[in-house]
């Protein structure tokens, strides 16, 4: 499997489109659709599927435009959705103007279970902390991980927004760090990749 990093948005958050024979799954399609739809044109590729990490407006904001083109329908928990609802008014909010946003209209829940996406299969780990829908999508066979907003290089998730909690990140964290083996490279969702290791090491310094 190929993976292809995009730094996207105003708050340059990592978009991933991973590659497999003619297929492509997009991690977190943040901003600039036309951009992240081109590049899969451009590469004579199938999109079978979109997956958020979490629901927060700047990894899904190009969701709803790719989805008006090819019809893909987004995969996230059910604990975001209402995050996935309040798109717009958090995009306002945090960018401090409106910016053009076409709503999410497909969403298929996903759940702490290995998933199954055309020639994709991978790992569900549910990560709550950041959000109570956060989640982390681990390829067992690329030994990778993309984890979003619950883990970065040298840094976690903030967790002072109203429905976050601190006491869930902390367990996510550890979850990550005792489940995943120490070489699992670490997708974020901003920054540069890490690995379980390093970031193992961090956390007991």
């Amino acid at each position: 499997m190929q993976i292809i990093s995009y730094s996207l948005g105003e708050l340059q958050t990592n978009c991933y489109l991973l590659v497999k024979e003619n297929e492509c799954l997009l991690v977190d399609p943040a901003d600039d659709a036309s951009f992240l739809l081109e590049e899969i044109q451009r590469r004579s590729l199938k999109l079978v599927g979109m997956i958020a990490t979490h629901g927060h407006f700047d990894h899904i904001m190009a969701v709803g435009e790719i989805q008006v083109s090819l019809g893909t329908s987004l995969y996230i928990h059910n604990k975001d959705i209402f995050l996935v609802k309040r798109l717009r008014e958090s995009a306002k909010h945090f960018l401090g103007h409106e910016p053009v946003i076409i709503p999410v209209t497909k969403i298929t829940q996903i759940k702490n279970a290995p998933i199954v996406i055309g020639t994709f299969t991978f790992e569900v780990i549910e990560t709550p902390g950041h959000t109570p829908g956060g989640c982390c999508f681990y390829f067992p066979e690329e030994q990778s991980v993309f984890t979003g907003d619950t883990l970065f290089k040298n840094a976690v998730g903030r967790t002072d927004l109203s429905y976050s909690s601190k006491k869930d990140l902390s367990t996510s964290i550890y979850r990550l760090i005792e489940l995943l083996p120490e070489e699992t490279i670490v997708y974020p969702g901003h920054g540069e990749t890490t690995t379980i290791m390093d970031e193992k090491l961090n956390l007991v310094k």
